[in-house]
């Protein structure tokens, strides 16, 4: 969404969806930017609950003079100049009227106070510091100076004729401030010391610089400490901003938009994505579980049980005891119940590499298109999921419903034969028992034996009864693999639709998740950047 200025957010707005972006990137982005608005954030509710008073800095190197000029606002000498290197060691503070200012002094930590009492009623709220020196060869005055600067509301920077195009001043701390313009003011001290025409090149020198800068923006004061001169120019360009109540409010949400800025480096400059390969990543990630999870040992147990117990039903009735010799291959895996763990193997060297593989290609798919840091952090998340993968995998695996264990109706009417066709052969062969026993007591004569084609009915029975139930069990084998496989194809199916529920779950929506917290975080650091 882009604003118009007169629809710019206000700094309650601005401050909101910074810290959304902050509380979004918290626990996914490690980078150091989120900690600056985090801090930033610290620091506007520490600034607001301080008043309203006006905070201006005064910032210089060593003999920029701007200690005098410090003391020439103040009425008097508060912080003395210094004739040697360093000079300004801590920072002094001059207040103008009543406005809560010890409070907001301190939480500045600037001890050094001075009371200025002044009939300019349009000062009535200044609090002006003298800050160290910022090129001090004592490490804390520069620290000093880095941390006043980031709290100051207006930062007024004094700079002198002989160095004030130093590259250290303007690209350490004018030329980040680009985005504070409005919070800037520049002052070309001691202008006393040069001609008027030389005056006039060197201020349209630094008005050029500050320009390329990024600081049109920003105004250029000459004054001359020691003379006056310049001085009520200054007053007045102080004066309008302590009377415009405005300056801490300016200065936050400057530092607001330059916080969104940094942060908007971590953001694609396109976050809607394609998409269009999600389905085949989706389909080659659950493939690739389904491997490691032993989906293929189960498939394989399924049908070879379906087997074992078709051929029981439809094989010969004599035989069907030595089935029973080998244990159900299914009854091994220890399945159907989802909270004790399978007997399944663990995934070997294959299959783990497989599954690396494909959450590689889920992980770079969600990632398509973001900013390093975004990607590490969907690295992390596959990380952690993978982490996880095997006891989800092994429970949704052992608790899948592999469908209902019936014998089919066919089955069973061709066990019924069998034991028909047993029965035949068994009265075939009492028959045949019986003629041997009539025949030792020379009694075979009074039985006669009836014939089919000239062969004897016992013998028919018998051998006919053998080998139709032989000859059954051989037709109804592969009817009973072809029964077999569809019911392993069925269980295939179930136990993919459970490993897509665990790759779901465990892969694709965190990725996404992540993936959705970037457009959150892009969205209100557009917002605070607007």
């Amino acid at each position: 969404m882009r604003l118009g200025k007169r629809e710019q957010l206000s700094l309650t707005d601005r401050l909101a969806a910074l810290r959304e972006a902050v509380e979004v990137a918290d626990g996914r982005l490690e980078v150091p930017e989120v900690g600056q608005a985090r801090a930033l954030l610290a620091k506007a509710g520490a600034r607001e609950a301080l008043g309203d008073a006006t905070v201006v800095a005064l910032a210089g190197a060593t003999g920029s003079g701007k200690s005098t000029l410090f003391n020439a606002l103040s009425g008097s000498e508060v912080s003395t100049p210094g004739v040697r290197r360093p000079t300004t060691g801590v920072a002094h503070a001059s207040v103008w009227g009543e406005h809560g200012s010890d409070r907001l002094l301190d939480w500045l930590q600037v001890p050094r106070r001075n009371r200025v009492e002044s009939g300019d009623p349009a000062l009535d709220g200044l609090v002006l510091l003298d800050l160290p020196d910022h090129d001090s060869v004592r490490l804390e005055n520069r620290l000093e100076v880095d941390r006043l600067v980031e709290l100051v509301d207006v930062l007024v920077w004094v700079l002198d004729p002989q160095k004030y195009a130093d590259a250290a001043v303007h690209s350490r701390y004018l030329a980040p401030l680009a985005g504070h313009a409005g919070v800037l003011v520049v002052v070309l001290n001691q202008v006393d010391r040069l001609d008027e025409a030389a005056a006039r090149a060197c201020l349209a020198d630094l008005r050029g610089l500050l320009d390329r800068e990024g600081l049109a923006s920003t105004p250029v004061l000459a004054t001359a400490a020691r003379t006056g001169a310049g001085l009520p120019e200054l007053r007045a360009e102080l004066a309008r901003r302590v009377s415009a109540r405005r300056a801490a409010t300016d200065r936050l949400a400057a530092d607001a938009r330059a916080a969104a800025a940094a942060m908007a480096g971590h953001c694609a400059p396109d976050a809607g994505a394609d998409r269009s390969r999600d389905t085949d990543e989706r389909e080659g990630l659950t493939a690739a579980l389904a491997d490691a999870a032993g989906v293929p040992a189960v498939v394989g147990a399924v049908e070879r049980s379906a087997r074992r117990r078709g051929n029981q039903h439809t094989g010969w009735p004599v035989l069907r005891w030595t089935s029973k010799l080998r244990a159900d291959p299914l009854r091994r895996l220890h399945l159907g119940n989802e909270d004790s763990r399978t007997s399944l193997p663990p995934a070997g060297a294959v299959q783990q590499a497989a599954l690396g593989a494909a959450l590689r290609r889920a992980r770079d798919a969600a990632g398509h298109g973001l900013p390093q840091a975004w990607r590490d952090e969907l690295r992390r998340t596959a990380e952690l999921s993978e982490d996880r993968l095997a006891d989800d995998l092994d429970r949704a695996v052992a608790g899948t419903d592999l469908g209902p264990d019936r014998t089919p109706l066919w089955q069973r009417a061709v066990g019924g034969l069998q034991w028909l066709l047993l029965l035949v052969a068994l009265a075939g062969a009492l028959w045949l028992l019986g003629l041997v026993g009539l025949g030792l007591l020379q009694l075979d004569d009074v039985v006669p034996l009836p014939r089919v084609e000239g062969i004897p009915l016992p013998t028919l029975l018998l051998v006919g009864g053998l080998l139709a139930g032989l000859l059954l069990a051989l037709v109804a084998r592969p009817l009973v693999a072809m029964g077999a496989r569809r019911r392993a194809r069925q269980v295939r199916r179930r136990l993919l639709d459970r490993v897509g529920e665990v790759a779901d779950a465990q892969v694709v929506a965190p990725l996404s998740e992540a993936r959705a917290d970037h457009g959150r975080f892009c969205a209100a650091v557009t917002r605070a950047g607007s």
